[in-house]
């Protein structure tokens, strides 16, 4: 009771720091991702001229526009487009320019190429940009002016338009009224083309080229290219454009026999049959994008078993094109990249196991190097990527290749080094789980099986597994010095740990997360977000389309559904690997009570209760709210939230009892027509509505938040004075749920021996309501998500974890800010103090102290998940999205583990001193004894 009453007390005291400074970039990780990047959108360049080294510019497939340090791979900036609508990225950048061009949906914006700040920015309402090009060259242009850019319009109208390069403002406008579809846009050093798709009455489709005036903007030439018989889908079309002197059109036919490439300008047409030795599956053109560049350029065919190449040279004079040589067949996957030098043209060669670099002139290798990390063995093989490379004598002493493999990662090789990798396919993250450890597993295992056994045989089988257990002990006995000097000397090796394995105050956890490419991958949060495996869910599934991913954590694997599989799958946790398909054992953490027996789920706007199994035509309840009104987010109680004391001891020692229900759910609807919000509490068991309030002037738009722990919850809203108002203000609003607003008094079911959950009004009928005591609290920016610390025992007092967007940061509030029974309009008493109580204050502020984000800019969160450690100070807690995120926080401060502050040196010379003083003295003071009797 004493060790209990201590950790009680420690538990409420306030916290100073969301983190200490020692322990920033230590106990916790962050992955500042950009996302798949696009291959035609992806670029070296030099952030100002005279530059001497060069950045890596991309858009991701999510529209996340960045560059990256090529030295060591660290994010340098990023502009993320949250709310964008649908559309191609495209970004470009002129040749000696300070800045890069980016066009997302209808924006178009330019950003300074070395830091990332906005320098323009204009908007084309209702239409959206499908294709974005730099007039690198034009009469009367000077080398350090700003180059214009050229953008291509559908939507609501069709067209191209010419951007002022310095402000961004529409120099000429070029109107399609023809219907045409618009697919691309192409310069060179005296036109603009405009290619569209006419489609014929009879099907296909024929390529039609616009010719531009750079200056005026006005229609100097128009052909079509017959091109119907071949293209039956845009992906039929190769390739479009480059700033090229020889800007090309290529495409091939449904079959991919027969490669037809166009010189944009021209109406001839050559054609070339593609290899015959094996079935092209598909063909992508790789041509120079600088305007100064050799008009050569490589076609790739990739097959089933392999991939070859074949360069072609294009006559300027004679407008013709030619095969110049071929690249032999390769049977492994690779990608190649283009990259120029002055005016000559390399194209670098990326497989599996080694990168080679050829001259668009001749077929000889003018470097070749063996990789000696490989990312074959994990099953990986190269996408697309971009080179860099230095020629000297004819000669390639080094290249650079930024490679975006299959696996996701994004890696950048030196040579034969790689320089580094960024896991890229976690921007995409959609769900993700707490899942157990190899040892941690096996044990509860174990210790289930005994517990269905009787007396006897359980104790057989738990000597035997000690038995079993001593093969491990020669193991552990030798690690014993080098864990005790790395605990003396401070030098853990918990950020080294090469397996996964068990540690002492249980931090290192894996996380299993599910990204929307259908990839899954499992990260060690005490390794500062290792990722110990990493698998494409379409190898178990190849036929499903997995939009929709959903995890659960089961005892050594991981059940994974889709609205697209037949069944579950169930993947083991620790490898990765393909589980048998059985049906799933006790969840963890496991489940109990009412949650066994009912689930609900939201059907048509109305939240119905089923039994166990799974929705049914037969729900046990259902509830609708008010007429007009929509659920837009309903969040239940933790199955997993332990409460350390029933009550709330008062200053005057009395207790307020809490209302303690594990199956509350707190269900928030909207009605958009008078803006309002409702919040309901249900009892999930019964599906008995228990509380409901109701708030005005809500901007019904914006996201409304809720968490729920314990005896108590939260949510938050953005309110508007009026419609259409520019000022609004946000709320934060907490309840606490008591069984009686009276201390010491367990309301109506206090003297009752026994009740039902499932049908609680048989008897009592709405007595057994709880008491709320709500208060509200004006906060400075929106909060998108929130969550709860979790502990193992519930004696730490809990956190309230917020993300906040508008700071890309997530904020732990401590409980004893938001407290509703703070005292309002006076000071607090003697006894409220006692209690940790403050008067109460309309505002909450963002205390600096409380962001566990601190220094990192985490963006575009769309979940936090937390979990307990091993310890019950400590909560672990991982936040993913576009960035992955994890921590651990101490909200009561870390009473049950030392800090890394604590002198374990000096605390062992004290005690060796004071055991050689014992000796030392020892003798003396028996002499002493003895001496004192003979005189006595």
């Amino acid at each position: 009771m004493r060790l209990h009453a201590a950790l009680t007390l420690a538990a409420c005291l306030a916290p100073a720091a969301a983190i200490f400074e020692d322990d920033a970039y230590h106990i916790d990780f962050h992955y500042a991702l950009l996302g798949l990047p696009k291959h035609e959108a992806t670029f070296f360049q030099k952030p100002y001229a005279g530059s001497k080294a060069s950045l890596l510019y991309s858009i991701s497939q999510n529209q996340t526009i960045g560059a990256i340090n090529p030295k060591d791979g660290a994010l340098v900036w990023r502009q993320h487009f949250s709310t964008e609508p649908h559309g191609q990225g495209h970004l470009r950048s002129g040749s000696e320019q300070d800045t890069v061009i980016s066009a997302v949906g209808d924006r178009i914006a330019a950003w300074s190429s070395s830091d990332g700040r906005l320098v323009w920015e204009t908007s084309v309402k209702g239409a959206v940009v499908e294709d974005l090009e730099i007039l690198e060259q034009e009469d009367g242009m000077t080398i350090n002016e700003a180059k214009d850019a050229i953008v291509l319009l559908s939507g609501g109208s069709h067209g191209v338009k010419r951007l002022d390069g310095k402000t961004g403002l529409a120099k000429w406008t070029f109107e399609d009224s023809s219907g045409d579809t618009p697919f691309q846009v192409s310069t060179s050093p005296t036109t603009i083309y405009y290619i569209s798709l006419h489609s014929p009455l009879l099907g296909g489709s024929k390529l039609k080229v616009t010719s531009l005036s750079p200056i005026t903007g006005k229609k100097v030439d128009q052909y079509t290219l017959s091109s119907d018989a071949e293209i039956t889908a845009r992906s039929n079309i190769l390739f479009a454009g480059a700033n090229t002197a020889a800007p090309l059109l290529a495409w091939t036919d449904k079959a991919h026999k027969v490669l037809k490439v166009n010189i944009i300008g021209t109406k001839s047409v050559a054609s070339f049959n593609t290899p015959g030795d094996d079935a092209v599956e598909k063909i992508v053109l790789h041509a120079p994008n600088h305007v100064n560049s050799l008009p050569h350029f490589l076609v790739e065919y990739q097959t089933a078993v392999g991939h070859s190449a074949e360069v072609y040279h294009v006559d300027l004079k004679k407008s013709t094109i030619s095969k110049a040589y071929s690249l032999p067949e390769l049977k492994n996957t690779g990608t190649f990249t283009t990259s120029t030098s002055d005016a000559n043209v390399y194209f670098t060669r990326v497989t599996e196991d080694e990168v080679a670099v050829f001259s668009s002139t001749s077929h000889g290798i003018l470097g070749r190097w063996a990789l000696k990390h490989s990312l074959a063995t994990a099953g990986a093989h190269p996408v697309h990527g971009v080179s860099e490379v230095v020629v000297k004598a004819g000669t390639a002493s080094a290249v650079r290749s930024a490679i975006l493999y299959s696996n996701g990662q994004w890696v950048l090789h030196r040579n034969d080094e790689l320089a580094w990798s960024r896991p890229e396919f976690l921007s995409g993250t959609v769900s993700a789980v707490w899942a157990g450890l190899p040892e941690e597993e096996a044990l509860a295992q174990a210790l289930e099986e005994e517990g269905n056994r009787n007396l006897v045989s359980a104790y057989i089988h738990r000597v035997q597994r000690h038995i079993q257990d001593l093969m491990y002990f020669p193991a552990w006995a030798q690690s014993i010095p080098t864990r005790l000097l790395g605990s003396v000397f401070g030098k853990s090796n918990e950020d080294a740990i090469k397996d996964v394995k068990l540690d002492t105050f249980g931090f290192h956890k894996l996380v299993v997360v599910a990204t929307e490419k259908g990839r899954l991958a499992a990260l060690d949060v005490g390794s500062r977000g290792k990722i110990l495996w990493n698998i494409d869910l379409h190898q178990f599934a190849p036929d499903a389309t997995l939009q929709s991913l959903s995890l659960k954590a089961h005892r050594g694997h991981v059940e994974v559904k889709d609205s697209s599989l037949k069944a579950p799958l169930f993947i083991n946790s620790t490898t990765g690997s393909l589980a048998a398909h059985q049906k799933a054992k006790t969840p963890l953490p496991a489940v109990s009570g009412a949650e066994k027996l009912v689930s609900f789920a939201l059907v048509d706007d109305t939240l119905k209760g089923f039994l166990e199994g799974g929705p049914t035509s037969e729900p046990v309840w259902s509830f609708s709210p008010a007429p007009g009104e929509r659920i837009v987010k309903y969040t239940a109680r933790p199955l997993q939230d332990p409460v350390a004391s029933i009550g709330k001891v008062l200053g005057d020692r009395r207790v307020l009892y809490k209302y303690l229900n594990p199956n509350l759910v707190l269900v928030t609807a909207v009605q958009d027509s008078t803006r309002t919000a409702s919040i309901y509490l249900l009892d999930s068991a019964s599906g008995q509505l228990l509380h409901t309030i109701s708030h005005s002037d809500v901007d019904t738009s914006r996201p409304i938040p809720s968490t729920i722990s314990e005896h108590w919850f939260v949510y938050s809203l953005t309110t508007d004075a009026k419609a259409g108002a520019l000022s609004r203000g946000y709320q934060l609003i907490v309840s606490d749920l008591y069984e009686s607003p009276l201390p010491d008094d367990r309301g109506p079911l206090g003297a009752t021996s026994n009740s039902s959950t499932v049908q609680p009004s048989s008897s009592t009928g709405d007595v057994i309501k709880p008491y709320v005591l709500s208060q509200s609290y004006q906060i400075p920016a929106e909060i998108s998500h929130m969550t709860v610390t979790q502990t193992r025992q519930g004696i730490t007092s809990r956190e309230l974890l917020v993300t906040v967007p508008s700071i890309n940061s997530i904020i732990g509030i401590p409980r004893q800010i938001i407290d509703p029974r703070r005292p309002i309009g006076r000071d607090t008493n003697a006894q409220e103090k006692e209690e940790g109580l403050v008067p109460y204050t309309p505002v909450i502020n963002w205390d600096p102290k409380w962001h566990i984000t601190h220094k990192y800019e985490v963006i575009g969160v769309q979940d936090v998940i937390t979990s307990e450690s091993g310890i019950e100070s400590t909560s672990l807690v991982f936040a993913y999205g576009l960035d992955i995120f994890g921590t651990r926080v101490a909200p009561s401060f870390a009473f049950d583990i030392l800090g890394k502050g604590f002198n374990k040196i000096s605390m062992l010379l004290t005690v060796v001193a004071l055991f050689g003083g014992v000796i030392f003295v020892a003798p003396l003071v028996r002499r002493k004894q003895i001496n004192s009797l003979w005189t006595t």
